[in-house]
């Protein structure tokens, strides 16, 4: 694909590239990539451009194939990613472009252990049209036999929510062999903490909600492919016809929370190292899984394939679900929230979701940018409800049987 072609707006920046400013790091790039042409008077940010319709004889002409505003948000996340990105209303929008892909009757090996909105959707339309193939994602080998004879290896790494890390350069080497196309949801780890592009992958997906925006006001997805693929063709096309568009207004807020994304992602992940140390060693926890603790099952593969370990933190409560309902009905400044990435932390019990199969006690938590001594001191206090429940000695937190018609994020 050409660069002209890339740029499909008149009205927007030029497109960079990494390889054209070689000397920025991502954090600079997060900021300064996506800007509108340094022109007497212009803007310095980006505009919101809100149409439908635009003037004959340009390369758009209606809103469903782009907007300015897109394209400012798809040429900074594709520089941090280091490829081509193409945005979508959401993250689960970009998931379907993806899937959609597979020919019918084709294979897709996926994690067994991931976001269950995504194994949902691929278990809700797979009717006479997918094979299904679900894998414990961390086990090389065992991902590696589900390949043979597959169109699509889907990696989430690490999965949401317990936490596994698998092997992104071998399983892509492999699925490649194998003539699989490779496709990471990068959400958790962001590019600032994992590049799955230059691990081999042939797309990257990211839930633009979450830490790139981080702000938890805008709901948008994006899918990033490498260069040499005709994947990022194949998603416009998709989005235009499916008609799966990101806002204007949404994709102004997610460019606008990139700008402090490598601040925010800094922050956080040295609370969150902080705050899974302190876990482990507190007497109400069973297990903590946060990749940059020693004792972590896949610490070593985490440090050879990401920078950093990110903010995330999964943990088992002492005593089962009562107990860790009751720890995430007790927090103070810790929201009880099913989304994450935010610049406030948001803690939940992922097993109160119908379909997710995460340990009845285990919590997820998105640790956010406010001082860590506070997020400590809130999360000794849910821990101690949590205690008063397992002994009982406090009020139990009754656990709602609802089916929730919704997923959690």
């Amino acid at each position: 694909m050409t660069r002209d072609r890339e740029r499909r707006s008149p009205y927007s920046a030029p497109t960079e590239h990494p390889e054209e400013k070689p000397e920025w790091s991502p954090s600079t790039q997060a900021i300064a990539v996506g800007r509108p042409a340094k022109v007497p008077d212009g803007p310095l940010n980006q505009p919101v451009v809100f149409a439908s319709t635009y003037h004959a004889h340009g390369p758009v002409a209606y809103g469903r194939d782009d907007n300015p505003t897109w394209t400012a948000l798809e040429e900074v996340i594709g520089v941090l990613e280091g490829g081509t990105a193409v945005s979508f209303a959401s993250g689960m929008a970009a998931v379907a472009a993806v899937f959609d892909q597979v020919p019918v009757g084709g294979a897709i090996v996926l994690p067994r252990d991931g976001y269950y909105g995504t194994r949902a959707f691929a278990a809700g339309t797979v009717a006479g049209r997918w094979e299904l193939r679900p894998v414990d994602i961390s086990d090389t080998d065992a991902v590696i036999a589900a390949c043979r004879g597959a169109a699509l290896l889907w990696v989430e790494s690490p999965t949401n929510p317990k936490m596994d890390v698998a092997d992104i350069p071998a399983l892509a080497t492999a699925a490649h062999a194998e003539g699989l196309q490779v496709a990471v949801d990068n959400t958790f780890m962001t590019p600032l903490g994992q590049r799955p592009l230059e691990l081999g992958a042939d797309v990257v997906v990211h839930s633009v909600t979450k830490l790139l925006a981080g702000h938890s006001d805008a709901v948008l997805g994006a899918a990033v492919a490498a260069a040499g693929t005709d994947w990022c063709e194949l998603l416009r096309r998709r989005r235009s016809a499916a008609g799966a568009i990101p806002g204007p207004m949404e994709a102004y807020l997610a460019l606008r929370g990139i700008r402090t994304f490598a601040l925010r992602f800094r922050q956080a992940q040295q609370s969150a190292g902080d705050l899974a140390l302190r876990l482990a060693s507190h007497p109400e926890v069973d297990r903590v899984r946060y990749p940059g603790l020693l004792a972590d099952p896949w610490h070593e593969r985490a440090r050879a394939q990401m920078d950093g370990f990110g903010t995330m933190i999964s943990f088992e409560v002492l005593g089962g679900a009562s107990p860790a309902e009751a720890a995430a009905n007790s927090t103070r400044l810790i929201v009880h929230a099913t989304s994450l990435g935010g610049v406030e932390t948001s803690m939940e019990r992922r097993a109160k979701w119908p379909g997710d199969e995460a340990s009845p006690s285990l919590l997820r938590l998105s640790v956010g940018c406010e001082d860590v001594e506070d997020l400590w001191a809130d999360l000794q206090h849910c821990l101690d409800a949590a205690g008063k429940v397992r002994r009982g000695t406090g009020t139990e937190v009754g656990i709602s049987k609802t089916r929730v018609a919704r997923d959690g994020a």
